[in-house]
């Protein structure tokens, strides 16, 4: 009697895990076609695919999963490609609040999300909003992946750009000066 239910336990098992190897592959395909759009230029278009592609992943994932934050980054690039600001903050705010909570506030994708957002604040000219994201970026690109890193030399040159039209020139050259070394350390790359 107990093989009987063990049996049937696993068959249960096997049929929800093929449903869910289902839905991921729907959400990869979306994805995929998504990318495919976005390189043809056809934004909302991708926005449509972007969204139901949301919906597959939190309905497969959950709301709180890194899948989730993902299709919500995507969707709020398109957004801002589209001029859709209000949007793309919304869904970058609500992507950095799952990568905060399942990596902690100190993982490089964290840093990546805030630039992210601190770029559409800045897009906008909204500098006073920008400023703290992208020194938080910053500093949490340094923790993670010390201070030598492309990406710490990325966002030292965005700051310093933002500090530039800001008038903030002596800031702008410090920073500017600090990521062409690291650069230059790794071989201009």
């Amino acid at each position: 009697m107990w093989l009987r239910k063990l049996i049937i336990a696993l068959a249960l098992c096997l049929v929800v895990a093929s449903a869910v190897l289902a839905q991921q592959e729907k959400w990869n395909e979306l994805n995929q076609q998504v990318m495919r759009l976005c390189r043809e230029g056809k934004y909302a278009e991708a926005s449509k695919v972007a969204e139901k592609s949301l919906e597959v992943a939190e309905k497969t994932f959950g709301p709180d999963d890194s899948a989730v934050a993902t299709c919500l980054n995507n969707l709020a690039a398109l957004y801002k490609a589209q001029g859709k600001y209000a949007e793309a903050e919304r869904l970058y705010k609500h992507s950095l609040a799952i990568w905060e909570k399942a990596l902690g506030p100190d993982h490089p994708t964290v840093a990546a999300s805030l630039n992210k957002l601190a770029e559409l604040y800045d897009s906008q000219g909204k500098y006073a909003e920008a400023e703290p994201l992208y020194n938080r970026s910053l500093v949490t690109y340094e923790k993670a992946l010390g201070p030598d890193h492309p990406n710490v030399a990325k966002s030292l040159n965005n700051l310093a750009e933002l500090y530039r039209k800001t008038g903030k020139e002596e800031e702008a050259s410090k920073l500017e000066e600090r990521a062409k070394k690291i650069k230059s350390q790794l071989g201009g790359r």
